[in-house]
């Protein structure tokens, strides 16, 4: 019988096929970038419904996580690798079929938001995204926490508001640094367009998405 161990890691195999080498780059930028902000990283991939797609997911210091889509398929459907494992695999061979590494599926921790209800609430110009960053990049210099990173209460200060369809939604800053820490906003890119359910957050952009729970889990008393 076969089970995971104490480290999570889950005694498989997993195969990702990408064959198109504009979705293998950009699924290997996706990686990197989360890789960057936390080495250690590990990294969820779901085969989409009715759609010969593969969706990425890792989450990031932020406490949201970042996903995009790339073309492909990847063998088991629903499995959580090491990002460090699957960053060589997507960026030195250059076979249409790679070995992501060893699965570690007791690793990933996150809830994933409903694949349905989604409202589009309003659109926020580029331009503004990236004011709003810069701003928080230096306030971020003044204001470190006791254990030497950003400070809680800089990365939940609400930096920006958006209403419609009957929806209010609060964006708190740590998702804008989620978003230019994966180089899904920048200068010169294109509006981010906020979608948000009851329960959830999600800012879309052309190169992916942040998502996060619009309002904490409360804790189970027992």
């Amino acid at each position: 019988m076969t089970g995971t161990d104490s480290s999570g890691i889950y005694p498989g195999t997993a195969r990702v096929t990408i064959t198109d080498s504009g979705d293998r780059a950009d699924a290997g930028a996706f990686v990197a970038r989360a890789v960057r902000m936390d080495p250690e990283v590990v990294v969820r991939m779901r085969n989409m419904a009715l759609a010969s797609r593969i969706q990425l997911w890792a989450t990031t210091p932020f406490d949201a996580m970042v996903t995009r889509s790339v073309g492909g398929l990847v063998e088991p459907s629903d499995v959580t690798v090491r990002g460090s494992n699957l960053l060589p695999a997507l960026s030195i061979s250059r076979a249409d079929q790679v070995d992501p590494g060893p699965v570690v599926d007791g690793l990933w921790r996150s809830q994933l938001p409903p694949l349905t209800g989604w409202v589009a609430v309003d659109q926020i110009p580029g331009s503004v995204i990236v004011e709003l960053t810069e701003a928080g990049n230096i306030a971020a210099k003044d204001s470190i926490s006791p254990a030497g990173g950003t400070s809680s209460s800089l990365l939940d200060s609400e930096v920006l508001t958006v209403s419609g369809e009957g929806m209010k939604v609060i964006i708190p800053m740590r998702c804008l640094f989620a978003l230019s820490g994966m180089g899904f906003a920048g200068v010169g890119t294109d509006a981010v367009t906020v979608y948000a359910t009851d329960s959830w957050l999600r800012l879309d952009s052309t190169y992916g998405a942040v998502v996060r729970r619009r309002h904490s889990l409360l804790p189970l008393l027992f």
